[in-house]
């Protein structure tokens, strides 16, 4: 079977990738960094993301992303598609990508590839393969994971490629973290539940979690990746609507410090030039990140 249908995957990033201070991990000296073939923006609807996912890139949580209506899919469409939702990014990498993809994401290199073989030989994308399974489970999360499990003989701890249908027929996967209520196996006990996330936390929350030997710094600095998302123009009004005056003066000298450059690092990670990028995204920060650039500006 040809491998032309897995040349190149579709991955939605929602945390961490929304920038390219993330997708290059500069904060972490590079160390996972991830570089596209391609992005674009995208709003996910039936969906809401917080705090939740114990890192293992250090002491801190990480981005999770849930159902708002647990018997239905989350999708996507391309940003300007609709105004609703989250914003995200489309990502699309090259296949070689696939087993730094899935180490980021603390899914085990072998078994991820051993996945898209699977949809090699099925004459499917990984989206779509992944898709099939959802369906069968009636978008049950755990039972999805249960499936995937079945098939593979493995599951993660931390994070579990999911579908995410987009409105254009396209199909893309994200990393949702294995849940709260079960991984999939009942012998692989999920980071979430170890350490009691069993619901999605604001920044101001999960600064007080005590379950975790929290690194505040750390903390701080990943929140700021995901942040910069809006550098963009992506919607990402759900992570900054909770951030008052104090929890912004805690951010603040982190942004400003990664801030300039950005546009810079989220061109190399995309591997967009001037022309594409401004067509894809624009020139306009989103209105929720302007308090932090206006200080910026100021320092």
């Amino acid at each position: 079977m040809s491998k032309t249908v897995n040349e190149t995957l579709l991955v939605i990033g929602y945390g961490s990738l929304l920038s390219g201070y993330g997708m290059l991990a500069e904060r972490r000296g590079g160390k996972s960094r991830l570089v596209a073939r391609d992005a674009f923006p995208v709003r996910l609807l039936n969906a809401r993301r917080g705090l939740a996912k114990p890192s293992s890139h250090g002491h801190y949580l990480a981005m999770d992303l849930e159902p708002i209506d647990a018997t239905l899919p989350i999708s996507a469409h391309a940003a300007g598609a609709s105004n609703e939702g989250i914003g995200a990014l489309g990502l699309v990498f090259d296949r070689e990508w696939a087993p730094l993809i899935s180490r980021r994401e603390e899914y085990d290199e072998h078994k991820f590839t051993e996945l898209i073989e699977h949809t090699d030989r099925a004459g499917q994308s990984l989206g779509e393969f992944l898709l099939e399974i959802a369906r069968r489970t009636r978008w049950n999360l755990l039972d999805y994971r249960r499936v995937l499990f079945n098939l593979l003989g493995y599951t993660s701890e931390g994070y579990i490629f999911h579908p995410i249908p987009l409105s254009d027929g396209r199909i893309a996967v994200a990393a949702i973290g294995s849940g709260f209520e079960g991984s999939g196996d009942n012998s692989v006990r999920s980071k979430r539940h170890e350490y009691g996330m069993d619901r999605l936390l604001t920044l101001a929350e999960a600064l007080r979690v005590e379950t975790l030997d929290l690194d505040r710094d750390g903390q701080v600095g990943y929140y700021v990746e995901c942040l910069l998302g809006g550098f963009h123009g992506l919607e990402i009004a759900d992570l900054a609507r909770d951030i008052d005056h104090e929890l912004h003066q805690t951010l603040h000298p982190r942004f400003t410090h990664v801030v300039h450059g950005e546009r810079e690092r989220f061109l190399f990670a995309t591997s967009l030039d001037e022309s594409r990028y401004r067509g894809a995204f624009g020139n306009t920060p989103h209105a929720s990140l302007h308090p932090f650039l206006n200080d910026a500006i100021k320092a």
